[in-house]
């Protein structure tokens, strides 16, 4: 069987994702979709919209075949630790390829750009260096030192955030020397970034975050099964997570607070600040926002305080050690009995009596989720969805 994989927080899913898991299915020549899908916290720095369990549930009504959850310390990383994540699972699960959206670009060109800044890896990683240290932010800095290394239009363009995050996709692949091949899907219609609707059937997750947020209507922008599960699910945002991060924050002396995992260069005393005036967290977030740091930057720092992740928690973890199974299709049981030789991690489907640091951190973010919902669904008593055929 041929699988082809991708990498999704369908957060929530989208006729864009539809068309993005059809168009993966069909270059791929594939007889099955895995998507390997962020959990209840994702690479923004954000909780999900809604839980992992309802996201998978969308997944598999529209298209895909397997999903299995991109762990915690990957889900919330920077770009290449977050594509190192997926694709080795992606890696793991037997896929023939990968396939990722992008703004422009030939999967050959991502292969020309990671040939060309890996023998340009030491300047390159010193342009960066040197602009971080002007206070620019870090994808920006990561944007011009490449414009500065291959200022033709040969290569892709690493100013766009998917052309970013495919670069990386390709770069693990490359380095984990595995046999998947990269297949490039050109975005449709509405930007990564876009917070308004421009299109009639396409919008960002962005956007249709802030419609619901607004009670604007988003029917037309997603298939009828996501509509109808947005409508019975408690939607969550970090506004829900405020009052417990602004405790923590309150609760601990700046230099306890240096431990968490991505928190540097003395920002603990203005996060701290902060956290004793602003009263709601945009209030919060405006205070401590800057040139220097992202909102997205910010935000995953935030997230492993709100969790006690600290770096050196985070930095012990360097690689998937299992897979997680959320959910599957008959089509993907099919698969997963097809593959079960030949897979490169053990499987998990059930958490009970399976020791991992990796997998522990996990469950931990589900319970933190669970306190903006009240929800009793945990990663204990939940096992894999099963949507049969029909």
């Amino acid at each position: 069987m041929n699988a082809v994989g991708i990498t999704v927080e369908y957060n929530p899913f989208h006729n864009g994702h539809l068309y993005h898991a059809e168009q993966a299915r069909e270059r791929a020549n594939a007889d099955v979709v895995i998507a390997v899908m962020s959990g209840n916290f994702v690479q923004r720095g954000e909780p999900a919209l809604i839980d992992k369990w309802a996201r998978t549930q969308m997944a598999l009504d529209n298209g895909v075949d397997i999903v299995i959850e991109l762990p915690y310390v990957f889900s919330t990383a920077y770009a290449p630790n977050f594509a190192k994540g997926a694709i080795t699972l992606l890696d793991a699960m037997c896929c023939n390829a990968f396939a990722f959206g992008n703004e422009s670009g030939e999967a050959t060109d991502f292969y020309a750009t990671v040939d060309l800044l890996t023998r340009e890896q030491q300047r390159y990683d010193e342009l960066i260096k040197q602009a971080v240290k002007t206070g620019m932010s870090y994808p920006r800095a990561m944007a011009n030192a490449f414009t500065t290394i291959a200022p033709t239009n040969q290569y892709i363009d690493l100013t766009q955030p998917n052309n970013i995050l495919g670069f990386h996709y390709v770069k693990s692949a490359v380095a984990l020397a595995s046999t998947m091949q990269a297949i490039t899907i050109p975005r449709k219609a509405a930007n990564y970034h876009d917070d308004h609707f421009s299109h009639n059937s396409i919008a960002s997750a962005t956007a249709i975050r802030q419609a619901l947020l607004t009670t604007t209507s988003i029917t037309n922008f997603v298939p009828p099964t996501t509509a109808k599960l947005l409508a019975t699910k408690q939607h969550v945002t970090w506004a829900d997570f405020y009052p417990l991060l602004r405790h923590t924050l309150l609760q601990w002396s700046p230099d306890f607070i240096a431990k968490f995992a991505d928190v540097n260069e003395g920002i603990e005393y203005a996060l701290v600040k902060a956290a004793k005036h602003a009263t709601n967290y945009e209030q919060f977030l405006n205070q401590i926002k800057s040139k220097r740091y992202t909102t997205a930057r910010l935000q995953r720092m935030l997230t492993h305080i709100l969790l006690g992740v600290t770096q050196q928690e985070r930095d012990a973890l360097t690689s998937p050690s299992y897979i997680r199974l959320l959910g599957m299709t008959s089509e993907g049981q099919h698969y997963m009995r097809y593959t079960k030789k030949l897979r490169k991690l053990p499987v998990v489907s059930r958490v009970a009596g399976h020791q991992d640091a990796l997998l522990a951190l996990d469950c931990k973010a589900t319970a933190i989720y669970n306190l903006a919902t009240g929800a009793t669904q945990t990663d204990f008593n939940t096992p894999p969805i099963i949507k049969e055929a029909g």
